[in-house]
């Protein structure tokens, strides 16, 4: 069976978050880093986004939530 390529188009998923509907973009490599990193720490996917959401809010200059996502997954990987 051929692997998929990695090169793919974001996949947009609804997810609710703090009682709010809202939809992600992302690419499938992405979205499989993260629930991996759910099931990891064993909680739901939308659990882990709402608590990156929490996180990029903070921020002084806070990106968007697809981008936030990426880097919190880059960022796991580099303090492994």
């Amino acid at each position: 069976m051929e692997t998929p390529s990695p090169y793919h188009p974001p996949v947009k998923r609804s997810l609710s978050i703090a009682g709010h509907a809202t939809s992600i973009s992302l690419e499938p490599l992405f979205w499989e880093m993260l629930r991996a990193a759910a099931s990891h720490e064993g909680v739901a996917i939308a659990a882990l986004v709402a608590r990156i959401d929490a996180e990029r809010i903070k921020s002084p200059t806070p990106p968007g939530l697809a981008s936030a996502i990426r880097v919190w997954l880059v960022k796991k990987i580099q303090d492994q």
